[in-house]
């Protein structure tokens, strides 16, 4: 009997992930030929020596005889209530410990929340560029995405004449991504109030990915959207990932907060999910409660003299200075994106520049398309590596761009 294909399904026909696509495949072929790449593609902390917390560490250790069991759905009841103790200080009003729900990471409870929104060609709208996991789980999630413009004239910042035009009846919920990845842009206070309005005249619920919160440069404060307003339904995701240099532990959180009286059979919905995944890894969940209220060490990693501030400044003096290179100095978060003016690159597919890039210099990034972005003139850059590798990176980016430029020079 002849086997027919087993072909995936229809509902992948619109996901990608290119952080972790084509490009990284051929990275990764290449290594196991022995080339040495580097990579400058994702924002795997610990992968560049930004280790976790000590005392996180060997709280989590101590607790590992005792981890073996299902917690509750929703998590343990001592990192939940730490949880809510964080929302209060950022400012946040009237969470209770059943409004927070710990997850294998913020990208679980990202997936968990858009499932439980959406039904069949419902709207979403999702900044350009985005963080490619939102557009993603819309789509598997039968919805479709909306991608509002991010204007980088404006350093980044979400257009909110853009934001107004993009509503339509099916609209059910806006993504807002602050610190934001992969622009590094942080938002105003003005600009998330504006945001409010337009979810509180349309009825949207306002997700809030704030995974970036304490990865601040230059004495800036990050503003929790969930503390402006108490009439429109909040959902905020934040973890261990990267203020705790802590990807691999998978302990993340989503708080619902704001108006929940209206969203009663969305939350039903959401404690649904909740349970069909009977709960998260416990040992990451028992890393939360000693993360949020030890020493926040992160804070000396973005401080001037802390190594993440230095390599956010090396790589953004070193990217100004290539010719046709501009870059926003990003004010948070650990990734740049920087444009390609094409007049100097004539670049008709930014994917198949990344592969020659890889080729040619051994240095992986993601092309800007990747996040969604509609033109083929951006990439993404991370800039963990130390700062020796990160000369050597953009060092051979440089050389990389002299060489474009003079092939496709006039």
């Amino acid at each position: 009997m002849t086997l027919k294909p087993l072909a995936k399904s229809s509902k992948l026909a619109n996901v990608a992930y290119d952080i972790r696509g084509p490009v990284l495949d051929k990275a990764r072929q290449m290594q196991e030929e022995g080339h040495r790449i580097i990579q400058l593609n994702i924002g795997n902390v610990a992968a560049f020596g930004l280790m976790p917390p000590d005392e996180v560490v060997q709280d989590m250790i101590r607790n590992l005889p005792d981890a073996a069991g299902y917690t509750d759905s929703k998590g343990l009841f001592a990192p939940r209530k730490a949880v809510v103790h964080y929302t209060q200080e950022k400012g946040v009003k009237g969470v209770m410990v059943d409004d927070v729900y710990l997850g294998n990471g913020a990208s679980e409870l990202i997936q968990m929340a858009v499932s439980a929104l959406l039904d069949d060609g419902d709207e979403l709208l999702i900044p350009t560029p985005d963080f490619p996991l939102y557009t993603a789980v819309t789509g598997l999630a039968g919805g479709r995405p909306v991608h509002y413009l991010c204007d980088e004239g404006a350093g980044w910042l979400p257009d909110l004449d853009d934001i107004r035009a993009k509503i339509s009846p099916r609209t059910r919920g806006i993504i807002v991504c602050n610190p934001n990845n992969p622009t590094g842009a942080l938002y105003p206070v003005e600009l998330l109030q504006g945001i409010v309005e337009i979810a509180r005249q349309h009825q949207l619920v306002v997700f809030a990915d704030e995974i970036y919160d304490k990865t601040l440069y230059d004495g800036v404060v990050h503003t929790s959207i969930a503390s402006l307003a108490d009439d429109v339904l909040f959902v905020t995701f934040n973890g261990l990932s990267k203020n705790y240099r802590s990807c691999g532990y998978r302990a993340g959180w989503m708080i619902v907060s704001g108006e929940k009286r209206h969203a009663r059979d969305y939350i039903e919905g959401l404690n649904m999910l909740a349970s069909l995944r009977l709960c998260s890894n416990t040992p990451g969940q028992l890393a939360i409660q000693t993360a949020l209220g030890g020493y926040q060490s992160i804070k000396d990693l973005v401080a001037p003299t802390g190594r993440l501030y230095h390599q956010r400044d090396l790589a953004y003096n070193l990217l100004s200075q290539i010719p046709g290179v501009s870059v926003v100095k990003p004010k948070a978060a650990l990734y740049m994106f920087p444009r390609l003016d094409p007049k100097i690159y004539p670049i008709a597919d930014d994917q198949q520049f990344a592969y020659e890039l890889l080729a040619e210099e051994k240095v992986l990034i993601v092309q800007g398309t990747g996040f969604n972005w509609p033109h083929n003139d951006h990439f993404r850059l991370v800039f963990l590596p130390n700062v020796d590798d990160l000369s050597e990176a953009i060092g051979r980016i440089d050389r990389f761009l002299a060489h474009y430029r003079k092939r496709h020079s006039a």
